[in-house]
């Protein structure tokens, strides 16, 4: 993971983490302990989904820097059906409270994509590799190169 992946990670990470901890408090306080856990599986659910589509996204653009767009618009496709199984998979668990889980993982989804929107805008990559700009300027002429 290069060094500006990892900083994107970071700042969509940290404020979803905070706001699970918000959602978990407010719904332990509004419905005790079952939802401060749901709160909790809720935010893990969508920081992993999230976690594992930007990283799916940077591979792409990686790999297959010309799929880079259209491999965005499946991956939010995709992002989308699997947090709607997820709640149609636990919609009737007696495990945590329901509703707890599907506010948290909508405002994790929320944070995260706002977050990771932000992180784009104030990244600066460059769009031209600095090294071999340099070493195509420092060969001599009629060198095999």
């Amino acid at each position: 993971m290069q060094s500006n992946d990892a900083r994107t990670l970071m700042q969509c990470a940290v404020p979803t983490v905070v706001a699970g901890i918000v959602a978990a408090a407010v719904s332990g306080v509004l419905a005790g302990g079952k939802g401060a856990l749901g709160a909790v599986v809720g935010t893990l659910v969508a920081g992993g989904v999230m976690a594992m589509g930007l990283f799916v996204l940077q591979r792409t653009a990686k790999s297959f820097p010309h799929l880079f767009q259209a491999m965005g618009l499946v991956l939010y496709v995709t992002q989308f059906l699997i947090a709607a199984v997820v709640l149609a998979v636990f919609r009737d668990t007696s495990l945590f409270n329901t509703r707890a889980f599907a506010f948290a993982l909508l405002g994790a989804v929320l944070v995260w994509t706002a977050a990771q929107t932000r992180a784009y805008l104030k990244a600066k990559i460059l769009y031209v590799d600095p090294e071999s700009v340099e070493a195509k300027k420092s060969a001599p002429a009629g060198s095999p190169t």
